[in-house]
């Protein structure tokens, strides 16, 4: 199927067109210090025709009472919200020196409803992106995250991340990974 540039999408955010939709999959949550955890994920990226692609991110675990067998019969969805990111992804009009040509730099504003706002800087190209961590600020009352990586890559029409975190002390390390498909019909 030939790929289409949504409607109305601004031409500078053209490299992340590939983006733009309704994502759903499942992914696992392994850091130090917390069990290994199964979670679903919905992703959506939009546009309003601005040069910048909006982003919710919505991770959701099961409740204790699911994953001891006592939820509803029936009742596969997971309940309990482990975290949500709203922001903006634009491609920079700055192009580093030594970027390939079929690269693109980019600046990516995440803002995390715990209490974290995080400005990731990276690069797009050939149905990958890869990012980290330029700032990291938070509330007094949020985790001690200082520094984050992620890469994104669309494998075979799937939409596939990891990400790994500097938090509570230690190292950046593996944090998460998740597969998404596109779900279609929205």
């Amino acid at each position: 199927m030939p790929f289409a540039f949504p409607e109305g999408l601004a031409p500078e955010v053209y490299p992340l067109a590939w983006l733009v939709g309704r994502w759903r999959g499942e992914g696992v949550i392994e850091y130090t210090g917390i069990d290994e955890t199964p979670f679903v994920h919905d992703l959506v990226f939009d546009h309003d025709g601005g040069p910048y692609l909006r982003f919710e991110s919505t991770l959701r675990v099961r409740s204790a009472a699911a994953a001891d067998g006592e939820g509803t019969p029936g009742d596969d969805e997971p309940d309990t919200v482990w975290s949500t990111e709203t922001g903006y992804w634009r491609v920079s009009s700055d192009r580093p020196e030594g970027l390939e040509d079929d690269r693109h730099a980019l600046e990516v504003l995440v803002t995390d409803a715990s209490g974290r706002l995080s400005l990731f800087l990276g690069v797009a190209g050939n149905g990958r992106i890869d990012l980290a961590t330029d700032f990291v600020a938070r509330t007094s009352t949020a985790a001690e995250v200082t520094a984050a990586k992620r890469l994104y890559g669309l494998v075979e029409g799937r939409l596939m991340w990891v990400e790994e975190l500097a938090a509570f002390g230690r190292p950046l390390g593996s944090y998460a990974s998740a597969q998404l498909d596109r779900v279609e019909g929205d």
